[in-house]
């Protein structure tokens, strides 16, 4: 069986695209912003809060604050390359897939799985308020372990 750190680390960087895609999307390649995108954008799409990213920089040796790296979701969010989900006041995931979709939210573990779009069905929205367009509908639904 191959070692999946050492597939890892024998792949080629892909620092050179990343840094095109944060400067094409508005946001300056500083040696953070394009370690954090390896982090999040080094595999299949996923959910991470700022605090699993967090972790996952100190175990990859990229020093970066907490306060970092909520900033820079924030302005990956912003420049359109996240999608922010708010499962709580509290608590955000950040979702790399940006395509229009929904999700279960599992409570037992805290983690997001997306649910396809065609998936959920809405017999009619609420018309938006003057002046104003849906733009798009997040559907977060909370699920936990039956009970026996």
């Amino acid at each position: 069986m191959t070692d999946r750190t050492q597939t890892a680390r024998s792949l080629p960087s892909r620092k050179p695209c990343l840094t095109a895609v944060l400067r094409m999307a508005g946001l300056r390649p500083t040696r953070q912003r394009v370690a954090l995108a390896e982090l999040l954008f080094g595999g299949p799409h996923r959910h991470v809060s700022a605090e699993q990213l967090h972790g996952e920089a100190g175990d990859a040796r990229v020093n970066v604050s907490l306060a970092t790296i909520y900033n820079t979701l924030h302005q990956f969010h912003e420049a359109g390359l996240l999608r922010e989900v708010a499962v709580d006041a509290s608590r955000s995931y950040f979702d790399t897939d940006t395509s229009d979709h929904h999700h279960f939210y599992v409570e037992d573990e805290q983690r997001m799985i997306d649910i396809p779009a065609a998936s959920v069905e809405f017999m009619k929205l609420p018309q938006a308020p003057k002046g104003m367009e849906v733009s798009h509908v997040d559907v977060v639904i909370r699920v936990r372990k039956a009970q026996a």
